[in-house]
């Protein structure tokens, strides 16, 4: 070759290409734009958009840093926990101080059952948010529940509700949770707990009575409503559920009677009208039963229980056509709300 051409060729490469310092910047530019694009995208709510941006970015070698941590955010955001799991745990290695993605692994691991891999990071956010990160206390809490550590339970709900985990409230609020998980022992011996702490706390007292109530034992759960009453006596949702368990001695005229009290402290709630539309037609009071059913399904017109009581007492009343519409609504509407196991 020509040392003219050659020279000039070499030239002419030097001047095309950058150095690789200069090419590396460009890559490094490019990648920083394609992350803060992505960004931009999961702001929006695009968040398929964002993940397809972004998948490229952590499959290279090494993987583009950030890129794994949006990935993840993104999945957790679209309910798609195990995704968001596998690449939160890639974020952390690339960086263990990420402290968002310790947050949402560990709601991840318990969206998917896995509370004992929950705790550990949880725990963590516990540490740096002692009382202000409250979806983050509940988890932590609800996870203990599940793997039976019912002690370091109660201390999650105490600093998510800001009390002393040794209190009366702090056993209450465990109880809550724990038969909120269907836990009923456990959460009857933690309101026990509350009460021998604090015999006159709120709510503890009734929060045994429905306990009972629903186990049906009556006398136990009339003696724990009306220890309610005692130290909180305006409370509305005890003269019902008193009168709820009257109802089921067929003490009726006892019943109305608590029912009545409990409306005229509360009108709010749709249950009482329910009760007494029961209690009503049992004591053959059909015109006044169907008044008060009408008011209660104008407070809650999907209430199944309600159409199925007036469609009693229709045909009570022998109308015949009316009772066939109640009853059928009731059906569809107990059909639709029963959820499938």
């Amino acid at each position: 070759m020509n040392p003219h051409v050659a020279v000039f060729l070499i030239c002419l490469f030097l001047y095309t290409c950058p150095p690789a310092g200069l090419a590396q910047a460009a890559g490094n530019n490019k990648d920083s734009q394609d992350l803060a694009d992505a960004r931009s995208l999961l702001t929006a709510g695009k968040l398929d958009e964002a993940i397809m941006r972004l998948k490229p970015l952590a499959q290279r070698q090494p993987p583009v840093r950030g890129a794994a941590h949006e990935i993840g955010t993104a999945y957790y955001q679209k309910n798609e926990f195990n995704e968001a799991i596998a690449n939160l745990k890639q974020a952390l290695a690339e960086d263990p101080h990420d402290d968002e993605a310790v947050q949402l692994l560990g709601l991840a691991y318990h969206f998917v059952g896995r509370p004992g891999e929950a705790i550990p990071l949880l725990e963590r956010v516990q540490s740096w948010y002692p009382s202000a990160n409250v979806d983050a206390s509940y988890v932590l809490g609800m996870c203990y529940v599940q793997t039976k550590d019912f002690d370091h339970a109660r201390k999650a709900f105490a600093i998510m509700y800001d009390v002393s985990v040794d209190s009366a409230a702090a056993y209450l609020f465990t109880a809550r949770m724990l038969l909120r998980q269907e836990l009923g022992a456990a959460a009857e011996d933690y309101a026990h707990k509350s009460i021998t702490i604090d015999p006159k706390l709120p709510l503890a007292h009734f929060f045994l009575g429905e306990i009972y109530l629903a186990k049906s034992n009556i006398p136990d759960a009339i003696a724990e409503f009306r220890k309610e009453l005692a130290v909180n006596p305006g409370h509305a949702a005890s003269y019902y559920k008193l009168a709820d368990a009257d109802s089921r001695l067929l003490k009726f005229e006892d019943a109305q009677k608590l029912l009545e009290q409990s409306i005229w402290l509360d009108d709010t709630s749709s249950g009482p009208y329910i009760l007494m539309g029961k209690v009503l037609l049992k004591k053959n009071e059909l015109e006044l039963a169907i008044r008060t059913l009408q008011h209660a399904l104008a407070m809650d017109p999907n209430n199944y229980i309600a159409h199925h009581l007036l469609g009693e007492v229709y045909r009570a009343q022998g109308k015949s056509e009316d009772a066939s519409r109640e009853l059928k609504m009731s059906d569809q509407l107990q059909t639709t709300q029963t959820p499938r196991r």
